[in-house]
């Protein structure tokens, strides 16, 4: 067991909001990858190989030359204050917490952790309950439901909770790939970047994929992915001929979930389609998969097959609507659980009667 803080009697019991996020890299360089895809893909949620097969191709092969390569990629897009999915996470987890401050009279304490990397699950996860923590949501920045996202970070914060003595009340929201807020931040950041930059001839809404058999065993996130996009263009007032669901980031030999973004960009390309935007509602904040593999890889293999103009659309980040929905969020799942402080009057009283009882503290 974990040693638990020292019980202070009066002291007051919080509330708190764990963001968490997938993980990203502490530099953009091989020495940094190398640890961290090794973290990354020997989870069995996220690679469901059998580990005798798996172990010789990551050990082998994976782990001594994709270090290298990716590290070239994280340098295209790092940015001064580090790497981009850090940045933004950062700054959604303080507005966040602006935002339920002035929401609610509770103190609330809101924290960010990564799955894979740093800060830990395992770190902020004792530094909440250093501050007195008693009750914790835990919101995954994943909107649409995947084992390999989601289920893998609820792994991470329940294999902590088992080293626990004394455990916080635990809540978690599973997804909001649904959610009208969320999808009205989606129109409201898309239609805001086509009143600067005009419209294009098709959309190309492009979600992080995943093998098909994940589909076939009952993993939900395909059928979430595609009531996304159809929200979403509903939201925009697009028909089913301006825009396509597609999935990226494909890995291996195995098929995953179709259409592929490259497969389709090279073929709008092709068409010599004039104008394609990209947008990926699946992404919160800007990361690798979409500052790079999109905005950079994307844009080159459409414009090389033949297509005139691509655009990347940001992700949420720090939009304002985007802080909105997700405060909505968090105060949904929080109710019952922001009336539970007490009075500074009250705290003291039950000190007293506690050490008049033989308490230490």
């Amino acid at each position: 067991m974990l040693p638990e803080p020292i019980y202070q009697h009066g002291s007051q019991n919080k509330t708190g909001v764990l963001l968490v996020n997938l993980g990203t890299p502490d530099a953009p360089t091989a020495q940094a990858l190398r640890p961290y895809l090794k973290q990354f893909l020997s989870n069995s949620r996220v690679i469901e190989i059998p580990r005798w097969i798996w172990w010789p191709i990551l050990y082998g092969f994976i782990l001594t030359f994709r270090p290298k390569k990716s590290a070239e990629k994280y340098a295209q897009i790092w940015m001064p204050e580090g790497s981009p999915l850090k940045v933004h996470t950062e700054r959604q987890t303080q507005l966040l917490l602006d935002s339920l401050a002035k929401r609610t009279q509770s103190t609330v304490v809101v924290e960010y952790a990564m799955n894979i990397g740093n800060p830990s699950i395992a770190e902020v996860l004792k530094r909440m309950k250093e501050q007195g923590c008693e009750r914790i949501l835990v919101i995954p920045l994943f909107p649409q439901y995947a084992s390999s996202s989601t289920a893998a970070a609820m792994d991470g914060v329940f294999a902590e909770l088992k080293k626990m003595r004394n455990m916080p009340a635990i809540r978690t929201v599973k997804q909001y790939h649904d959610d009208s807020d969320y999808i009205a931040a989606l129109a409201k950041n898309i239609n805001e970047y086509w009143e600067a930059n005009g419209k294009p001839n098709k959309l190309i809404m492009s979600f992080h994929g995943v093998p098909r058999y994940t589909l076939d065993k009952g993993d939900p996130y395909h059928c979430y992915c595609q009531k996304t996009g159809r929200l979403l263009a509903e939201a925009l007032a697009l028909n089913t001929d301006q825009y396509q669901v597609c999935f990226q980031s494909r890995f291996g030999r195995a098929k995953w979930l179709m259409p592929y973004t490259s497969t389709t960009l090279k073929q709008l390309g092709e068409d010599n389609t004039p104008r394609v935007d990209v947008v990926c509602p699946g992404f919160v904040s800007d990361c690798l998969e979409t500052l790079e593999e999109i905005a950079i890889e994307a844009k080159d293999t459409f414009i090389r097959a033949g297509g005139q103009t691509f655009h990347y659309i940001p992700c949420l980040n720090e939009h304002e609507d985007w802080i909105q929905a997700l405060s909505n969020i968090a105060c949904t799942n929080l109710q019952g659980w922001l009336n539970l402080e007490q009075s500074e009057e009250n705290l003291e009283k039950s000190k007293d009667l506690a050490l008049k009882m033989g308490a230490e503290h």
